[in-house]
């Protein structure tokens, strides 16, 4: 595989991730909105959502800010509507972007920054993917859980997104 091929790839995957998120979000149903997750109160589900964006910001400004990222404002966790929720994440996804190409340009690492303390996570950008993506889909389950325990039923069709591979008419490769 080329190098072009593995940069279009990480972003897609990016991408389709992000898709899933802000799509699950603009359609969730105003009752589940600001419903206290059962056994985390009192986190709601509008604080899981507007932390997927907090989170993206905060990281793009541990390991970008240093080589020149812009941070995307925090969000409100406690007052953001879907609709600002879903604009925030879709600015924050375009920071995201900038940071896994960062990491391409540089051989497919991310630059050292010393904002980075924990050295946890390997800065390598199959790494660096693959925990954003997990820790959205994370959320994502605990969102689509609360439902379910708050007996509110998601149509199917918002849960089928979550699996939504490829953007409406996208072509297979």
């Amino acid at each position: 595989m080329k190098a072009t091929d593995i940069a279009d790839t990480v972003l897609d995957a990016w991408r389709t991730n992000n898709r899933a998120t802000t799509k699950l979000i603009a359609a969730l149903p105003n009752a589940l909105w600001n419903a206290a997750v059962p056994g985390m109160e009192p986190r709601t589900v509008r604080t899981i959502a507007a932390h997927l964006h907090n989170a993206r910001s905060r990281w793009i400004r541990t390991l970008g800010s240093e080589h020149g990222l812009v941070r995307p404002p925090m969000i409100d966790l406690r007052k953001s509507t879907r609709r600002q929720v879903v604009r925030a994440l879709n600015r924050s996804t375009a920071s995201m972007e900038s940071l896994l190409q960062l990491a391409l340009d540089n051989g497919g690492r991310l630059p050292r920054s010393k904002a980075y303390v924990w050295q946890n996570l390997s800065l390598d950008v199959g790494h660096v993917l693959t925990y954003f993506v997990a820790h959205e889909a994370h959320h994502r389950g605990q969102i689509v859980l609360a439902a379910r325990q708050l007996g509110i039923r998601l149509p199917r069709t918002i849960v089928d997104r979550l699996w939504w591979w490829r953007a409406p008419g996208a072509r297979r490769r």
